[in-house]
């Protein structure tokens, strides 16, 4: 006579409670992101080169722009009364925002390279904690560079925009968001392709022309009529025209809601695609 075996249990769905956040392993999703954000932070601490040498361009396109251009005559529609430096430096704040974003994509890919992310999936880890993790990372590097570039800005070039104190932190945090935003699309760009290089060549093809194609360096009524036209529906004209007209007080402000839409959107996107991309098979 035969015994029959009961079956094997099923294996538990990751536990939650009515108003909290899943728990995973024992440990909750908000958790995990917190561990993983640490992990990140403590590396960065540890090499301030990081955060160094991606101020190495925006401070030398500061330096040089600034220098060069604030000798020569200034185009027909620039702003009266505002000087270049005031002018270039939110583009400047911009541009390294972007920069820091694809810090952010190239941090993944790292984990991916050496290791990381295999031992994570051997574990009870949620796969959206290590990216969300890399996202407040690339939040915190951009709000650190965004700070060095505003205090050399006013102590060794003499930045004074005409907007009060209040205005120029949310200039700042316009920055810092956007640099959140496209972080989210560097990080989903770093999952699917999963190496540095084409990824910093992506950043390279993207970000380059569209600064240029933008009013970060003279009005969009100053460039010509094909370029004026591809800085119209730039994202980043919206950006920096609206980061310009909250620390500068000039016109311009109407661009802050379309911007921060965008943002928005960048970052859903980026969200998505970004787990979707963490969880194809290595």
């Amino acid at each position: 006579m035969t015994t029959q075996l009961p079956p094997a249990p099923r294996p538990a769905a990751p536990r939650t409670a009515v108003g909290t956040a899943p728990v995973f392993g024992g440990t909750s999703l908000l958790a995990q992101i917190r561990i993983l954000t640490g992990r990140s932070l403590r590396a960065m601490v540890t090499d301030p080169g990081i955060v160094l040498f991606g101020l190495i361009q925006p401070v030398v396109i500061l330096f040089v722009l600034t220098q060069v251009f604030s000798k020569m005559g200034m185009p027909p529609h620039f702003p009266e009364g505002v000087s270049y430096l005031d002018y270039v430096l939110p583009a400047i704040l911009v541009d390294n925002a972007a920069q820091s974003a694809m810090q952010s994509g190239v941090g993944l890919v790292e984990d991916q390279k050496n290791g990381m992310v295999a031992r994570l999936r051997s574990l009870p880890v949620h796969p959206g904690a290590l990216p969300a993790a890399r996202s407040l990372v690339g939040l915190v590097r951009a709000t650190v560079q965004v700070l060095i570039i505003m205090v050399l800005a006013i102590t060794v070039l003499g930045y004074s925009p005409n907007g009060g104190a209040a205005e120029l932190a949310l200039s700042a945090g316009l920055t810092v968001f956007i640099s959140f935003s496209l972080g989210w699309a560097f990080i989903a760009a770093g999952a699917w392709l999963r190496r540095a290089e084409p990824l910093q060549n992506l950043a390279l093809i993207v970000i380059f022309p569209l600064m240029f194609a933008s009013s970060a360096y003279v009005p969009v009524a100053d460039l010509p009529d094909w370029l004026a036209a591809v800085a119209a529906v730039n994202p980043l004209t919206y950006a920096i025209d609206a980061s310009r007209a909250l620390a500068l007080d000039v016109p311009g402000l109407d661009h802050a809601i379309p911007s921060v839409l965008i943002s928005a959107v960048i970052a859903l996107v980026g969200m998505v695609a970004a787990l979707r991309g963490f969880r194809r098979p290595l």
